[in-house]
């Protein structure tokens, strides 16, 4: 090889040894970029130019021209990449119905500074100071006082499960626009990397780690599966459906319930339109994002994603105490199909209950008090103007049922609240009416309300209370030591997959002086060419 041939090797050395230290140089310059994969130089050889192809040598003699930069790679694992995004759905799943408890249990303990359980206790001492002396008129003041304050606590906590449902359902629509976002990004994406890489020439690694970054983060918010293609491109399923194509992704859109305002996440191509062309609550079915009746299992991997999580805590409406279905044929299964998996329907419908046995058995002791008397107008004791038999507590409504004293439908009797002594506990005779005082003390000793179908323990108002709060609070320990435990899941495994894709300055220090030596060398060899080039001339030319 001529000298001036020699020359190209040497700068080949330079070019690709700068080449990498650019590279290590670029590596340093993101250690703490989140999202960045460590990259990782790839050198090669270049053609052998033949000199000689003798038979009889053991090889052939050739000569080298230098060194190439082959690539710039990044430095994953697909097996940990798909490990940690299983995991990261599954912790944003539990982490999800973890805060929905909290916020529940807050709720009943902290109201505006107050217990809910201090409203139930004072309506509960009022009645027994009635049942000591049930004809005082400041006795008689207090506890309709107390029955009013019982109202007015209940219909606070109720608000504040309703208004929680309601910061839920604005997650839902912020997820669906954050999951629209990533799906369109990524597609672009797609197809950015792929005319970048479509020569062969170079890597768009900085693209394809924004890419990466985005799927770690859809996975946090639905159950995902990734592929790539022959092109390169990655295809995305979500929920099981196609998501994410090699140039386009497909839209998810929310419908809007009439009555509460709730969203239904559905897809767009999959949903039917009516004849007005808007999509309705028939046209959505078979084009739901999740199906809400499936079981909860981590070994059938539905429990992935906050999205999921979120319509899950959240429910599809207020619940009631009819949601229960005690006492029905099949109550258990409709409750178990309906609401048991809702945290916050679950509670309503829980605390409901409660709120509707204390008012309507109350009522009934008046009821049946003035009834007893007599009927009207022989007798008026217990009875407004009409006749009517005095109830404590109505219906905004005007509804007399019992099934219609829910929390937010009920207030206290009007004129009750402005005269409580219009009670009287004076019998037309004169005596004491002590047998309806009692009676009013005996309901809060009776045993008679379950928390919902699946539990047969039967408990008065009191306990009822607080077996509801231990429920929560039981429910949210058992959940947050899963979100625990999930979390340090997610974390090994965070932490497997850092020590491959993760910067390390130290390992770089060392790379860069490796690359800065060969980049002298190739710059002495070079000098050293030069040197014999003008030696060689200045002799020739004496």
């Amino acid at each position: 090889m001529s000298l001036f041939g020699s020359l190209y090797i040497g700068v080949s050395g330079l070019q690709t040894s700068q080449n990498a230290l650019n590279t290590t140089a670029h590596n340093m310059s993101n250690i703490d970029t989140t999202g960045y994969t460590r990259q990782q130089v790839q050198q090669g050889t270049r053609i052998y130019k033949t000199i000689s192809t003798n038979a009889t040598a053991i090889s052939w003699q050739q000569t080298g021209l230098g060194v190439n930069y082959t690539q710039v790679k990044q430095v994953r694992d697909d097996f940990l990449d798909k490990a940690y995004r299983r995991e990261s759905g599954r912790s944003a799943f539990y982490e999800t119905s973890t805060y929905a408890f909290e916020e529940v249990y807050d709720l009943f303990q902290e109201l505006e500074g107050e217990a809910f359980a201090d409203s139930i206790s004072n309506l509960w001492k009022s009645v027994e100071d009635l049942a000591r002396n049930p004809g005082d008129a400041v006795t008689q003041g207090v506890f309709v006082q107390r029955c009013s304050e019982f109202v007015t606590r209940s219909q606070a906590v109720y608000k504040g499960l309703s208004e929680y449902q309601d910061n839920l359902n604005n997650q839902v629509k912020r997820h669906v626009d954050t999951i629209n976002a990533y799906g369109k990004r990524i597609a672009e994406l797609n197809q950015e990397i792929q005319k970048i890489e479509g020569g062969k020439v170079e890597k768009a690694n900085d693209l394809r780690d924004e890419r990466n970054l985005l799927i770690d983060e859809l996975s946090a918010l639905a159950n995902i599966e990734c592929r790539t293609n022959a092109d390169g491109n990655i295809i995305i399923k979500l929920e099981g459906k196609d998501f994410v194509k090699s140039d386009s992704a497909n839209e998810i859109e929310l419908y809007t319930d009439l009555e509460t305002g709730f969203y239904t996440p559905y897809w767009k191509h999959l949903a039917r339109k009516d004849s007005n062309g808007k999509v309705d609550a028939e046209g959505i079915k078979g084009a739901e994002l999740f199906n809400m009746n499936q079981k909860i299992s981590t070994s059938m991997n539905t429990d992935i994603g906050a999205l999921k999580s979120i319509l899950m805590v959240r429910g599809d409406h207020r619940a009631t105490h009819e949601d229960l279905h005690i006492g029905e044929p099949g109550g258990a299964e409709k409750y178990d199909r309906e609401i048991s998996q809702s945290i916050m329907m679950n509670v309503q419908a829980e605390f409901d209950q409660l709120i509707n046995a204390i008012t309507t058995k109350i009522n009934e002791v008046f009821r049946d008090a003035a009834n007893q008397a007599g009927p009207f107008p022989d007798s008026t004791y217990m009875r407004d103007a009409n006749g009517d038999p005095y109830q404590i507590f109505n219906t905004m409504t005007g509804s007399k049922e019992d099934k219609d004293f829910t929390v937010m439908n009920l207030i206290i009797n009007g004129e009750l609240k402005q005269a409580p002594s219009l009670l009287g506990f004076k019998k037309e005779n004169g005596q004491v009416d002590q047998e309806t005082a009692d009676r009013l003390q005996d309901l809060f000793k009776e045993e008679g309300l379950t928390l919902n179908p699946n539990v047969k323990t039967k408990l008065d108002f009191v306990n009822y209370y607080d077996n509801l709060i231990s429920q929560v609070a039981n429910s949210g320990n058992v959940s947050k030591e899963i979100c625990a435990n999930q979390q340090l899941t997610m974390d090994n495994i965070a932490a497997a997959r850092e020590q491959i894709v993760g910067t390390s300055s130290d390992e770089e220090m060392s790379n860069m002086v490796m690359f800065q030596n060969a980049y002298n060398a190739s710059s002495r060899y070079i000098n050293v060419i030069s040197e014999m080039m003008e030696h060689i001339i200045t002799t020739l030319g004496r």
